[in-house]
């Protein structure tokens, strides 16, 4: 395995080394001139800022300009970067699906701004606002290659506002300095602009990108440059004290209880590119409810984090392993735990801290450290988390990243076994990302720490991707020894050696109704090597996906299937079902339809029908999502997923129903209320999660935030809650 880690690496470092270029740049005027941020840039100092030159097509076409033209001019005085857009527009009738914050971008009128501040083409921030004035922001990591390195929970203070004119409409925006990290005595950074125009149907961008990458890939960046040095960064520290009252009742356990409490977190500024994050008893109560998901396979399923203490840098921590199979660091591990009957509770954090960022152009440090409270009467102990990453970069997008992971409790107790009481995880990753964007991949090695274990605990990957036009091609492979542990990670299988290989062919037609379509295979196999490498599982993926000129999405998919259970299993979840019998090898095929209609529309929908095959019976499937805008006042949407699974006697057939109404009303720019309904039959609970959300203060809330859930067959209560939090962000 060593020496194939070493010919991969000799193959592939040879495409990381070309520096990034660009071809495109804006000069940025220094200024001392006032502004009143109002949408309408009427300060003479404007007609002096340079202006972008043409943005380009994203969609439908890649290689033309514009339509409807925009223009981005940027000033920057010793403590702000002032940003002037105009975008000319066909009309007024704008699709605006919310007044809240951090809306998505697809499917409504904006524009992003990105800037990558190191010049790294690894990381950036963006900022957005749409024809209303309603801002988002967000951090990119990873190079912008997808959505899982799109983090939109950041926060950061900042101000927007627009105007509507008669064929265009223009937003004023003012960032603090303060808002980003970059090395004092820059005078150059890359950056990029998108925007999504509804009413044209046009996608476009001031650097021109392909198709075939992500709309913010940070390959694709000109360059901003200061007309003077920029200087030291004056971040003022931050105080975000909280008070939270909370009544609750447990209904299964008879209990209730009320409970007051106080703490908060601060944010301090270390140099220009480092930050020190300190919490001290932190209350997520605010926080948005996970989606329950349906899980009919025996693996455990992966939820993003939405904690704002565990955002930023996030990547630096997050990232190692595998995007979806194997991570040595999950931060949804640290304030939860299991109790003595194996049911997941929350385990309360005392304090922590967290330093993340730049040290220089080229090194990123992470430092964490969290500890949680002892729960004695549910058998969990105190527990001391500990996280390092470092990571160099190499050459124009690529890095080497180094990770420990150490979770440990310094107490005796009687229920804890020698081997819970501390577990370690040191790993290697290497990040290739070519100066295009054309090749990139991973390799990492990770070993684990346990007490009593001393073979076999180690995990591998590789991963290699080449990105064009017209074809796409892809070889990941890793592998994960029966005795690896991480218990801050998230590891749903051991014992595996995984390969997956994968080929798409895309087409771009001229002429008709498609903007693409194209073919692809992805198939995935699975060996057992405690068991004599036996093949237990094979998963061949193959099918057709087109996108339609007028934004309409279909693909057809066909799945071929191979699994050995070598426990025994019942997908229904049945109390009391007799499982499927373990030892057994189990071949079937199905198929599905998937459909998403236009997203500009004041309705709708994504429809996705399936059946066939399921170990020794039949599955059919019906999952969807229908959406209504009332614009910009009310969005509705019923997310659905149903399960009909049939197996023979003496196996369980079952009916498994998932139903999750939400309704946003957004009264102005910073009252908000949410309700999510979630009626799941798999986990017997039905829940409502309401939130009434006010903004009164930048980056500072009022929540009262109502949970109730009731067993789903009886309609009997389980437990119910009411918080009222008020956070307040204090800069000093």
């Amino acid at each position: 395995m060593t020496k194939l880690y070493i010919v991969l690496v000799t193959i592939v470092l040879p495409l990381t080394i070309y520096s990034q270029t660009s071809s495109k740049e804006i000069h940025v005027k220094f200024t001392d001139s006032p502004f009143t941020i109002d949408g309408a840039l009427d300060e003479p100092i404007w007609e002096n800022a340079e202006p972008t030159d043409s943005f380009y097509q994203f969609f439908p076409a890649d290689t033309i300009q514009a339509v409807k033209q925009t223009e981005v001019r940027l000033l920057y005085s010793s403590t702000t970067l002032y940003i002037g857009i105009k975008m000319y527009a066909d009309g007024e009738d704008y699709v605006i699906p919310s007044l809240k914050r951090d809306y998505g971008a697809g499917g409504n009128d904006n524009i992003s701004i990105v800037f990558d501040t190191f010049n790294d083409g690894t990381n950036a921030f963006l900022f957005g606002i749409n024809p209303y004035g309603v801002r988002r922001e967000a951090l990119i990591s990873g190079g912008g290659q997808g959505s899982s390195g799109f983090t939109m929970s950041w926060d950061v203070k900042w101000k927007g506002e627009t105007q509507i004119f008669d064929g265009y409409y223009t937003s004023e925006i003012a960032i603090p300095l303060t808002s980003f990290k970059f090395r004092q005595g820059e005078t150059k950074w890359r950056f990029n602009a998108y925007r999504f125009d509804m009413q044209t149907n046009e996608q476009s961008t001031w650097v021109q990108i392909p198709q075939n990458q992500k709309i913010y890939n940070l390959a694709f960046m000109g360059d901003m440059i200061f007309e003077r040095p920029l200087g030291k960064s004056r971040t003022p520290l931050a105080l975000i004290p909280y008070v939270n009252g909370l009544a609750a009742k447990d209904y299964e356990n008879n209990d209730s209880f009320e409970t007051f409490n106080v703490g908060g977190d601060a944010k301090v500024s270390i140099g220009n590119g480092m930050n020190l994050d300190i919490t001290v008893n932190p209350d997520f109560s605010n926080v948005e409810v996970d989606n329950v998901i349906t899980n009919v396979t025996r693996f455990e399923v992966s939820l993003p984090e939405k904690r704002q203490f565990f955002i930023d840098n996030s990547d630096l921590f997050g990232s190692f392993g595998t995007e979806s199979d194997y991570n040595p660091f999950f931060s949804r591990r640290i304030g939860l735990a299991q109790n003595a009957e194996g049911q997941t509770i929350e385990n309360g954090i005392i304090g922590g801290v967290r330093l993340s960022g730049k040290l220089n152009e080229n090194w990123r440090l992470g430092l964490m450290n969290l500890q949680t409270e002892k729960d004695e009467a549910n058998e969990i102990a105190s527990n001391n988390n500990t996280v390092f990453a470092l990571q160099k970069k190499m050459f124009s997008r690529s890095n080497l990243s180094f990770i420990f992971v150490n979770r440990e409790t310094f107490e005796d107790y009687d229920f804890l076994l020698d081997e819970d009481r501390y577990n370690r995880v040191v790993g290697l990753d290497y990040n290739l990302a070519s100066a295009d964007n054309t090749w990139t991949g991973k390799f990492f090695y990770h070993k684990s720490f346990t007490h009593g274990i001393e073979d076999r605990d180690d995990a591998g990957g590789i991963s290699l991707k080449y990105n064009s036009r017209f074809l796409n091609l892809g070889i990941n492979g890793n592998f994960v020894g029966d005795n690896f542990r991480s218990d801050l990670g998230f590891v749903p299988r051991t014992d595996i050696l995984y390969v997956n290989p994968s080929a798409e062919v895309i087409f771009y037609p001229r002429k008709g109704k498609l903007n693409s379509h194209g073919f692809f295979t992805r198939p995935e196999f699975v060996w057992r090597p405690t068991l004599d490498y036996k093949n237990t599982d094979y998963f061949i993926f193959t099918g057709w996906q087109a996108q339609f000129k007028s934004q309409e999405e279909i693909s057809v998919r066909l799945f071929n299937r191979y699994t050995y259970l070598t426990n025994p299993f019942d997908p229904t979840r049945t109390d009391g079902g007799t499982p499927l019998p373990g030892e057994t090898g189990y071949y079937y095929t199905s198929g599905e339809l998937e459909f998403t209609s236009d997203k500009r529309k004041m309705f709708y929908y994504s429809l996705e029908p399936g059946y066939g095959n399921f170990f020794n019976g039949t599955r059919l499937v019906f999952e969807g999502q229908l959406n209504l805008r009332v614009q910009p006042k009310m969005n509705f949407s019923l997310a659905f997923n149903y399960n009909h699974i049939e197996l023979p006697e003496p196996y369980e057939t079952g009916d498994i129903w998932l139903l999750s109404p939400k309704i946003d009303l957004t009264f102005s720019k910073s009252i908000f209320w949410s309700t999510l309904v979630q009626y799941s039959n798999q986990l017997d609970n039905l829940g409502f999660n309401s939130r009434l959300q006010w903004r009164f203060a930048p980056l500072s809330d009022l929540f009262l935030v109502y949970n109730d859930n009731y067993f789903v067959n009886s309609f009997m209560p389980r437990n119910r809650s009411i918080n009222l939090k008020l956070t307040y962000w204090l800069n000093i």
